[in-house]
């Protein structure tokens, strides 16, 4: 509730200055006579406070800023984000077992490379294609 308020007030700090910079037309003058009336100067004092209040929350909350909603929402969103990335990985594990994919094994594991030899004549090269299975 209390970063609603905070972020109303700093809309409406945002809305005066937008009044200054195009009609030059201070609203929170206007209403209270001048800006150095006591109640202009309370005015901009909590819509500065306020301001100030969303910036230290943003930092805090590492760059996010929920303005409305319970943090008990929050906790259930990323409850469901975790829940659906587990449900990924397990997609992706299920796939590997049944692709036979082994993220350990070598390409090379299939093939007999000592008995490739016995009985040709010929040097084994790193492209032969026909080699014996094990």
């Amino acid at each position: 509730m209390i970063t609603f308020l905070a972020f109303a007030l700093t809309i409406a700090g945002c809305v005066n200055w937008l009044l200054i910079g195009l009609l030059q037309y201070d609203f929170v003058a206007g209403i209270f006579g001048y800006q150095g009336s006591i109640f202009s100067r309370l005015v901009y004092i909590v819509i500065g406070a306020g301001a100030l209040f969303l910036v230290v929350k943003l930092f805090i909350d590492k760059g996010s800023i929920h303005v409305w909603g319970s943090k008990k929402r929050k906790k259930e969103m990323l409850q469901t984000a975790q829940i659906s990335q587990n449900i990924e990985a397990s997609k992706e594990d299920m796939r590997r077992k049944e692709t036979g994919y082994n993220e350990h094994s070598n390409i090379n594991d299939n093939y007999d490379y000592n008995n490739y030899n016995k009985g040709n004549n010929h040097q084994q090269s790193f492209f032969d294609e026909h080699l014996d299975r094990k």
